[in-house]
């Protein structure tokens, strides 16, 4: 029974988080939600900051093993990291928390909410630079600093899948993004003769 109302506390609190921002949300407006008394809560987590950490975890937990499932062993480094981080791009896109946090870290600048982001960006690169590690094991990249390719490889991503159609208004078709990936960062836009070519 005490499980049950947990996992019930903090599917609401998920809610509230995800309605009002971590700010906004409230310890009253979680046990409203959850339909419990106040003292409830508390008999679980000690204040706030514990509930949003532990609703942040699960967050990141299925971040990354939607990254896992994206990847098939039989493919090559290249398309199995497109098709991973298109799928997290994807569902942090749609989800109503991963929104809220964003929002409220460039309106208000929460230590929070910049602490949930954080954590799912931080479980993001851990995922790229252990399959960086690996398909340099594997002869498919030179060999390379992990954590730092890992990082490039999700900010060109991102650039190219968020940041470029927003600012030039013309949005990727999927395959255009694996073609530019793969131009700017497996293949390199230097031409053989070492000019540089645009």
């Amino acid at each position: 029974m005490s499980i049950d109302r947990r996992a019930e506390i903090v599917q609401a609190a998920a809610r509230s988080f995800a309605l009002f921002g971590y700010k906004a949300t409230t310890m009253d407006q979680v046990a409203k939600i959850a339909r419990v008394g106040k003292g409830t809560i508390y008999t679980f987590f000690d204040n706030k900051e514990q509930l949003f950490e532990e609703i942040m975890n699960a967050f990141v937990e299925e971040i990354v093993q939607l990254a896992e499932k994206a990847v098939d062993p039989a493919k090559p480094f290249a398309e199995n990291l497109h098709r991973a981080l298109l799928d997290v791009l994807n569902y942090r896109r749609e989800h109503e928390l991963f929104t809220r946090l964003s929002l409220e870290m460039k309106e208000i600048g929460t230590a929070a909410a910049g602490f949930g982001i954080r954590m799912m960006e931080e479980a993001l690169l851990e995922f790229v630079a252990r399959h960086v590690e690996d398909a340099v094991a594997k002869g498919e990249l030179k060999p390379c600093d992990p954590q730092l390719t890992a990082y490039v490889l999700v900010k060109l991503f991102i650039t190219l899948v968020v940041d470029w159609p927003a600012v030039s208004g013309r949005p990727f078709q999927e395959e255009d993004v694996m073609r530019l990936f793969e131009l700017y960062f497996l293949n390199g836009i230097s031409d053989k003769s070492g000019t540089v070519t645009a």
